[in-house]
């Protein structure tokens, strides 16, 4: 029974990854009804895996529950966008001067250091490849994460985390923009100074300051947002055909 429970739980696991892929890529169009049985048919798992699947992508809120049963794409406005940047902006604000009030560990600031290094090492680069461009993004969410630890609040983590599953709201959910942009490289040394400043405030213990540099930094992804949905490559941004245009 036991090995049964895994099984299944694996298999939510894996339909789970491949909808939100299915959703961002436009595949599973804003709007659109989800079915399950065409979902059975489409990933070849059982309709439990599925369920749970569904169920775990409405918590994320990239689906919403239908009145009548079943699910549907969700769309959000850029507004709502714009929240969930700002929501995440306040906690790792907190986060940055939790960590400046209780103090780092060598070791944790060291961490966090070398991370920053990595990033300098691939801004030198006069232009980004996509090479280059995948590992700044995988850098920057390791900055993040490290920001999290900082902080020695598990409590501020999980939110951390939970802010971060929202839809778009992630450290590096638009910065894929800039990549398409001629200032692309200009814009992403403009946030690594800006991790230079956090890390140097929380290290002299600066609580005040590290927390409004941060809430600063998140200010990017908004303007990271703007470009987006005005942007002629804002269909190479996953998921942001799910973003409503203000008016």
């Amino acid at each position: 029974m036991v090995a049964t429970l895994e099984e299944s739980s694996s298999q939510a696991v894996k339909a789970q990854l491949k909808l939100r892929e299915l959703i961002l890529s436009g595949d599973l169009a804003a709007g659109a009804r989800i079915a399950e049985l065409t979902l059975v048919d489409l990933l070849g798992v059982s309709r439990t895996p599925i369920r749970a699947a569904l169920i775990r992508l409405e918590q994320e809120g990239l689906l919403e529950a239908l009145p009548h049963g079943g699910f549907a794409v969700r769309t959000f406005s850029e507004t709502e966008v714009s929240d969930a940047i700002e929501l995440r902006g306040t906690v790792e604000g907190l986060a940055a001067r939790l960590a400046a009030e209780r103090g780092v560990s060598p070791a944790l600031m060291q961490e966090a250091q070398d991370t920053l290094d990595q990033i300098d090492t691939v801004l030198a680069n006069a232009a980004l490849s996509d090479e280059t461009f995948s590992a700044y993004v995988a850098l920057n969410q390791q900055f993040h994460t490290l920001l999290g630890a900082m902080a020695s609040s598990r409590v501020l983590v999980r939110e951390m985390e939970r802010v971060a599953s929202q839809p778009f709201a992630s450290p590096s959910g638009f910065v894929g923009v800039q990549f398409h942009s001629p200032q692309s490289r200009d814009m992403l040394i403009v946030a690594q100074h800006q991790h230079r400043e956090v890390l140097t405030a929380i290290a002299l213990r600066e609580g005040a300051r590290a927390e409004s540099l941060m809430r600063e930094h998140s200010r990017l992804a908004q303007t990271n947002l703007k470009a987006a949905m005005r942007s002629p490559q804002a269909a190479a941004v996953p998921g942001v055909q799910l973003i409503r245009k203000r008016a």
